[in-house]
């Protein structure tokens, strides 16, 4: 039987809805949820934030003036033996890209921990092929977690 890597996870609920926050989606689902992406031992802060410091942390260090649903900050490369990271993940966009996409909450929310959680370990889609893999990674544990594809019916 193959053991799952280890992981070592803290949760921050830095936002104003908290309580809420921490009632929908508490530790021991964010656990399962990463676990599910997870492909090398990890240490991993997964971050949720409000509005403004989604569009700070976006505005420093991706030039973008704007918000957007998931950062990923790797503190390690892909090569080495454990995944250091910090993802942050700003809860009003994630919300409003879940309402306006007619997604379910949670399964958005899922989506975005699993994609964050690979692009940790070194997965991208700038390119096509990448996009691909990624994507089909993601479709995987989502469809393993009881989700939908989130790229179904897209066009």
């Amino acid at each position: 039987m193959t053991r799952a890597p280890r992981l070592t996870l803290t949760v921050q609920y830095a936002t104003r809805a908290r309580a809420a926050l921490k009632a929908r989606l508490p530790r021991a689902t964010l656990v399962r949820w990463t676990k599910s992406a997870l492909l090398k031992p990890a240490t991993l802060t997964l971050r949720f934030v409000d509005q403004a410091e989604g569009w700070q942390l976006n505005r420093v260090y991706r030039g973008k003036d704007a918000a957007t649903n998931v950062l990923t900050f790797v503190y390690t490369e892909p090569s080495d033996k454990q995944v250091i990271s910090d993802i942050v993940l700003c809860r009003p966009v994630i919300e409003r890209e879940a309402a306006e996409q007619h997604k379910a909450l949670d399964a958005h929310y899922a989506h975005l921990v699993i994609h964050g959680v690979l692009h940790a370990q070194g997965y991208r889609h700038d390119q096509a092929d990448e996009a691909r893999e990624m994507e089909t990674l993601e479709t995987q544990r989502l469809v393993a977690l009881g989700f939908a594809d989130p790229y179904r019916g897209r066009d």
